[in-house]
């Protein structure tokens, strides 16, 4: 568990208990996204306590309220930031920046030289902050009549 000396935040693993503060976080940080998308985000509609007892799961608290969630997972294809996912009226003060770069740490301590994670190709504020940390687009898929955008981090 780690404090950000300058903002009020404090990052842990996610247990159980924190199942539906998961999903509401997530729920109502991708809302926002539903107009542009015309479909519910996945992020709003995944089995996050699947999740917690399956991957890497962290959340940012701040005075007992989870304000930000960040699953990771290792896949195939490497280690993948899956969901990222910030309050709205917590967002702007450098915490989604804290969660990618907890994923980043984290992905080299397991022995990663990379990270990659997907967006919607509509979801454009997202795709222009990746690629200017340093994410580069690899791949397009189409699903369900949705393109993801596939973009990777080397980390060495």
């Amino acid at each position: 568990m780690a404090t950000n000396p300058v903002h009020p935040w404090t990052l842990r693993r996610a247990v159980a208990a924190d199942t539906a503060a998961v999903a509401a976080c997530a729920a109502e940080a991708f809302r926002i996204y539903i107009p542009r998308l015309g479909v519910t985000p996945r992020p709003m509609t995944r089995d996050y306590g699947e999740a917690i007892a399956g991957m890497q799961v962290w959340v940012a608290v701040v005075g007992g309220e989870t304000v930000a969630t960040l699953l990771l997972d290792v896949t195939d294809e490497g280690f993948l930031i899956d969901v990222i996912a910030v309050l709205p009226q917590h967002q702007g003060i450098g915490l989604g920046r804290a969660l990618l770069e907890l994923a980043e740490r984290e992905a080299l301590r397991q022995g990663h030289d990379s990270i990659y994670l997907f967006t919607n190709e509509k979801m454009t504020e997202n795709l222009a902050l990746y690629r200017r940390i340093g994410y580069v687009e690899y791949k397009r898929e189409s699903l369900d009549g949705r393109v993801r955008v596939y973009l990777r981090k080397p980390l060495l």
